[in-house]
Parts: structure tokens; sequence; C-alpha cells
């Protein structure tokens, strides 16, 4: 294929309700979107950085500059087109795996829809339906995150995620297990905000028979994962930590990580998050598709990925209706606790008109 133009769009989404995390409360979630516009198809791309470099150094606008001035113009300089080359083309500019992999998505994206293949028949799915777990935000009080976690599993999550952070973590574990049962599939994720030094305090999480605790410690801390996974007895998980399939082998080599968290945005692409997965069913590291609040466009890449055999704990690939009163694309709908995995060529839906144009705040083309 041969790279025509680049359109940037920014949307802002409203949430259902404020999502709270150990980093920050949001209300509303500001998406950067790709149009990848080739002479043979047009592909989506979706950038999960967030408006504020709080969760990882990435952020909406670094992500829009770095694609105007560097990637865009890198990649339109390569010459012909092919998705698995994009990595190789942007390797030279450090870091904005974010803002790569919105690039990357978008290219693929038009690719598939191109040769009529679907993003799971790329990736290598072996699932027409994948199980889905939601995250559940930090409340006001103990009896609202009740309530919330009731109602989830009534719409039929099959897996509880509750965030926590120091003052809000081993009471509501207990409080969720003593009214839902051992039964409910039921992990924490801390969001990096803990230290070495409370291995103690985490280790009173045990006797609640989590599936795992979610990046307890510095992305940056992989040694410390490992001396607090000697320290207690939950599987310790890596997410922000696992930024390639070479830290995730390194991470398991060392004993960090039990369990990976995959996120395609976070590792610069779902062609390395394919490699990620590869690498952890090679050591026999069960992993699962992490969210950021995407919408239709990303959710369907990655229930697509999520459907890969190695996946084999229920990822945060809630439906639609879990953050989004009214998504851009024809909303994800859970069917007993599953999500189909998209069929048709590309992602296998596409933004609804009426609806991402009442969202748009902006755009700007960039023609190569």
């Amino acid at each position: 294929m041969k790279l025509t133009g680049v359109e940037l769009r920014w949307i802002s989404m409203p949430l259902v309700a404020p999502f709270r995390t150990s980093f920050g409360t949001q209300t509303s979630r500001d998406v950067l979107l790709l149009r990848v516009v080739t002479d043979e198809a047009e592909g989506w791309g979706e950038c999960v950085a967030m408006t504020d470099p709080l969760y990882s150094s990435e952020y909406v606008e670094a992500a829009a500059d770095v694609l105007r001035r560097f990637l865009v113009p890198a990649l339109a300089a390569a010459g012909p087109l092919e998705a698995h080359a994009v990595a190789h083309v942007l390797e030279p500019f450090r870091g904005h795996r974010m803002a790569k992999a919105a690039l990357e998505m978008g290219v693929l994206d038009a690719e598939l829809r191109a040769q009529g293949r679907s993003f799971g028949q790329q990736l290598g799915a072996v699932h027409d339906r994948v199980p889905c777990g939601v995250s559940v935000g930090i409340m006001d009080s103990v009896p609202a995150l009740l309530d919330a976690v009731g109602g989830y599993l009534d719409e039929g999550y099959v897996r509880i995620k509750l965030k926590i952070e120091p003052g809000w973590d081993v009471e509501p574990v207990r409080a969720v297990r003593e009214r839902y049962g051992d039964d409910v599939l039921l992990q924490v994720d801390a969001n990096t905000a803990y230290t070495l030094a409370d291995a103690r305090h985490l280790a009173r999480l045990d006797p609640f028979g989590l599936l795992l605790i979610e990046q307890p410690l510095d992305e940056e801390d992989v040694l410390g994962h490992a001396d607090l996974a000697k320290q207690i007895r939950t599987p310790v998980c890596l997410d922000e930590s696992i930024v390639s399939a070479r830290s995730a082998a390194a991470a398991i080599r060392l004993g960090a990580a039990a369990i990976v968290n995959i996120k395609p945005g976070r590792v610069g692409g779902y062609l390395e998050a394919r490699k990620i997965h590869d690498v952890c069913v090679a050591h026999g590291v069960p992993v699962w598709c992490g969210g950021m609040l995407e919408t239709g466009l990303g959710r369907a890449a990655n229930v697509a990925l999520a459907a890969l055999p190695g996946f084999t704990l229920p990822g945060d690939t809630s439906g639609s209706g879990r953050y989004y009163h009214r998504d851009i694309t024809e909303p994800f709908v859970l069917d007993r606790g599953h999500l189909a995995v998209p069929t048709g060529p590309g992602l296998g839906v596409v933004p609804r008109e009426d609806e991402l144009a009442s969202v748009t705040t902006a755009t700007e083309w960039l023609a190569v």
C-alpha cells in the first residue's frame, strides 16, 4: 500500500461514572484517533495515551506532536506500507510506544481491510468469543463498592478487578469476599501505589484467594517485584513494567512476573503484544488483556487479541456500556459474560459517523 495521508482526530467521551485509580480520577476520556488513508483502504488507530502524563510519561498532545513531526513523515518516507515493517521504521525514535501503536494499528487495519482478513485471523485467534472481566475503581465507601460489584456480577462479568491504594485495600477486598463469596474470580490492581516496605501489609491479602495482585510497585522496580513475590502468596502480575517482549522475558527470568497483563498500546502495538504472548506461553506464564477505557475501535482489536490461546485469564475487555453511554462504533454488548470476536475485515467495526461527529473536538490532516 501507499500512504496518502493521516487524519488526527481528537474526541472527548464522557464516562458513565467517575473512574478513580491510585493516580487520579477520570470523568471523561480524551482520545486521539488516527484515520490512516492509503491507496487501497483506510484504517483506524486509537491512541491510549491519557490527557495528562499520570499513568505513563505519554499524553495525548505529546502523541499528536510526535506523530505530526516524526512518526508519520518517517513512515511516508519509507515507501510502500506493510504493517509488520512499521515498528522497524519507527524504531529510531525513542519511546512514544502509544503513539507508535496507534499508527501501526491504523496501518494494520487498512492492510487487513484491503486483504479481506480480520484482526483475529492475523493475530492467531483460536476462540470466537472471550470471557470478560471488569475493573472497579476506588469508591467513596465500602457499601458503594459492594453495590457496584453486585451490579457487575448481575450483568454477567466473570471476573472482578478492584483498584487499590494504601488505605483502600484489605478491607474492601474482605468486604467483597464476605458479601459475594470465594467463587468470584477476584483480583486487585495497585497501579504502582506501594513500595517493597509494604510487603507485610500486602501479605494480608493472601487469605482472600486472589487471582493476582497487579503492578504493586513502581514500574522500574522489577527486582522489587521479584523480592515481593517471595514474601506473599498472591501471584504478582506486571503491567506497567512490561513494555516489550524482551522486558517480559527478563521479568519472567527474574521471578518478578507470575502473570502478565498485555496492553497493546503500552508495548508499542498489537504485533509486539503477540510476541509478548508467545514469550509468556513458552515460559508457561498466563496472560490477559488489559484495558485503557478504549472506544469500540480499540475494544475490537483487544477482543481479537484476547482470543489467542495464551490468554487464559479473563481480561478487562468489558462491554461498551461499562464506560460509555454511547460508543462511536456499534456497541459491544456482553453475552453471558463474553464478547464475540469481530470477524469482518480489519477491526471488523467502523465509527458511526453521527456518533463520531458528536464527540469530535478537533481534526488535523497530515498530508504526505
